[in-house]
């Protein structure tokens, strides 16, 4: 089972406004310039997967397993399989690394205009699978 801490939508919609959108520009094209070296390519993966938390707050999401255990329940999460470290190594180094730039500039550009806007947050939402192939839920 897929869990997802909860935000209110109130505060997400107020940070978007006052500093999502703005900071998430700024954030996605740090982070393509960081990949584009192999000294700091850990540290520009790991920030294009967090692009949806910056836009909007949204949660990283987890697996939660729950367990009967005499008269309780126990919780344990981790976080989502990914596939293949290899596959996902090759599609970047292939694919990922160029089309993750275009794919979250479009994506933010939809951001800035009410009709765009829900589509340009599903494609934030996908940045991480466009870049890596990484699962988020």
């Amino acid at each position: 089972m897929i869990h997802e801490p909860h935000r209110p939508f109130l505060l997400r919609a107020i940070y978007f406004v006052l500093i999502g959108w703005w900071l998430t520009f700024l954030w996605i094209n740090t982070a393509w310039a960081l990949n584009a070296t192999y000294v700091l390519l850990p540290l520009g993966l790991w920030m294009l997967n967090r692009v949806p938390q910056v836009l909007t707050l949204k949660p990283m999401p987890v697996e939660a397993e729950v367990y009967r255990v005499g008269g309780g329940y126990v919780v344990r999460t981790r976080g989502v399989r990914q596939p293949f470290w290899l596959w996902r190594l090759l599609y970047f180094a292939f694919i990922g690394w160029w089309v993750s730039l275009v794919w979250a500039n479009v994506a933010w550009v939809l951001c800035l205009t009410i009709v765009g806007l829900p589509l340009g947050i599903l494609m934030f939402n996908y940045l991480p699978a466009v870049t890596t192939l990484m699962r988020t839920g």
